[in-house]
């Protein structure tokens, strides 16, 4: 049997596209981000599905998470916003002034505490699609 994997240049496009959808200037809601990202995300995962590679899967599954949370931070601009809306999603006072007080570091920032207010179970509910699964 014939082990398939993703060829760099298709997962370069696919970077590429995210990129464009998670664009930090789009000046779109989470909402249509979200409807966008799953409609191309299912279309490719339904195009890769018998590629073993789920080392590379999960990792993309990581930088789009990434990608959104970077994306949502832009969003919410100010510390004082950061701070309520993290609290609000449930994450402990002391990690929202953590997150909050680095308001202008969107891609670091994302990749630290942010994960306690914006789960990965969070984008699970907001219908955006597993590549590894």
């Amino acid at each position: 049997m014939v082990k398939r994997r993703v060829a760099p240049k298709a997962l370069g496009k696919m970077k590429e596209r995210v990129r464009e959808i998670t664009d930090r200037n789009g000046g779109r809601s989470m909402k249509s981000v979200f409807a966008e990202l799953r409609g191309y995300l299912t279309g490719w995962k339904e195009y890769f599905c018998l590629a073993e590679t789920p080392r590379v899967l999960s990792d993309l599954d990581e930088w789009i998470r990434h990608r959104l949370r970077m994306v949502q931070l832009k969003q919410w601009k100010r510390g004082k916003t950061i701070y309520r809306e993290m609290t609000r999603l449930g994450a402990a006072e002391d990690v929202a002034r953590k997150v909050a007080a680095n308001s202008r570091r969107w891609w670091k920032n994302s990749a630290k505490l942010l994960h306690t207010g914006l789960p990965n179970s969070y984008y699970d509910r907001m219908g955006v699609p597993r590549l590894a699964t």
